[in-house]
């Protein structure tokens, strides 16, 4: 839940009622009202009017503001890894973090599944 008079951006108008998508406002107020979908009352300068808007419609702007910069630091280490050919880090932009620690997890499967086999041939040598 935000806090009242946190500074948010309207991302969406998902009820249709003609938010101002993109301008940022103050939250006034909670709605409480359980028979009512709409969770605040935020306040809009730009539009001199307050608004009923569900949570989902609403994105506080530190947020937003972290994920364009990440997006925009992802954009750059791209352009780079193409201007200096690099073509390992290229992939691990692009593919994600998620190619070195497989290899790890492999190498570790084969490990044990070398023992599991052993237990298995110990077994049936018993049997």
């Amino acid at each position: 839940m935000l806090k009242l008079g946190e500074k948010i951006v309207i991302v969406s108008d998902q009820y249709e009622q003609n938010l101002p998508v993109g301008e940022y406002g103050y939250i006034i107020a909670y709605d409480r009202n359980a028979d009512n979908v709409f969770d605040y009352v935020v306040r809009v300068p730009a539009e001199n009017r307050n608004f009923l808007v569900p949570g989902d419609d609403v994105e506080v702007e530190e947020v937003l503001l972290r994920f364009e910069a990440d997006r925009i630091e992802r954009e750059a280490l791209i352009d780079f890894a193409l201007a200096t050919h690099n073509e390992e880090l290229f992939n691990r932009i692009v593919k994600g973090d998620t190619a070195e620690p497989q290899e790890e997890e492999a190498s570790s499967k084969d490990v044990q599944s070398r023992e599991d086999f052993i237990r298995q041939v110990n077994l049936k040598a018993w049997i």
